[in-house]
């Protein structure tokens, strides 16, 4: 069986990490390479960095974190924050990045997956779905949460994955900095129907949160922030437990 794995998500704006709630109220939660090492020393199984004004303002993702991140790390890293076109997606990689995520741009156009999945192989490409409950239908949204798209979660998810996507990083929008667990019907849907790993994401607050996940849908990995980031729920504690719930998970 497949160990589950273990992802801080460190939220990037201006070189600092944040986070916030419900995709606003931001607060500043430390320095990201900082953070990075710290979670490399804790077990953490991979880390994914997302610079979460780039889309927004239109800016390229900063290569020179990347690069000071590769250097200071020896784990998988994800890197997703304006990577709009294949050479976005090759400088990141070139600076040390083992995938990338897209999700705006892949929106906005889908052939992107293809593209990047063609020249770097599907296990570079993750795209990540910010999803929200609307009326009882899962919905997809662009650009940081803030632009409703149409598209279904589930039909999006299909095509992506058909597309070349190697992995999606899901997130409940309804969920996330909540606390109140992972929306475990739409990660299960989604996770069910996919041959492609499922991140979840939103709304861990608990151990309990992690064990339920796992039992309950195909997750192959669960992420969270702000619980990582300030201490609340510490890697080892929290891998350790699940251990005792007979959830395969990588230990130190």
């Amino acid at each position: 069986m497949l160990k589950k794995r273990i992802i801080p998500c460190l939220d990037i704006a201006n070189g600092r990490t944040v986070k916030g709630v419900n995709f606003i109220d931001i607060r500043d939660a430390g320095d990201p390479i900082e953070l990075a090492k710290r979670y490399v020393e804790e077990g953490a199984d991979e880390l994914v960095f997302l610079d979460i004004t780039a889309t927004l303002e239109k800016r390229k993702t900063l290569v020179a974190l990347v690069t000071e991140i590769a250097s200071a790390i020896n784990i998988p890293f994800t890197v997703g924050g304006g990577i709009n076109t294949l050479e976005d997606a090759k400088a990141v990689i070139l600076a040390g990045a083992d995938k990338v995520s897209i999700n705006s741009a892949a929106i906005k156009n889908p052939k992107l997956i293809s593209e990047i999945s063609s020249h770097f192989g599907n296990q570079c490409v993750v795209v990540a779905m910010d999803v929200k409950n609307t009326n009882g239908d899962w919905k997809v949204f662009s650009h940081g949460g803030k632009t409703p798209t149409g598209l279904d979660a589930l039909e999006w998810a299909l095509e992506v994955e058909r597309r070349g996507a190697g992995e999606i990083l899901l997130t409940s929008m309804n969920n996330d900095g909540t606390k109140n667990g992972f929306a475990i019907d739409i990660t299960h849907t989604i996770s069910s129907l996919l041959k492609i790993p499922v991140i979840a994401s939103g709304g861990a607050g608990t151990m309990v949160h992690f064990k339920e996940v796992f039992q309950q849908t195909k997750a192959g990995a669960a992420l969270a922030a702000s619980i990582f980031h300030f201490g609340e729920i510490p890697i080892p504690q929290l891998k350790n437990y699940l251990q005792t719930q007979k959830i395969p998970v990588r230990c130190l």
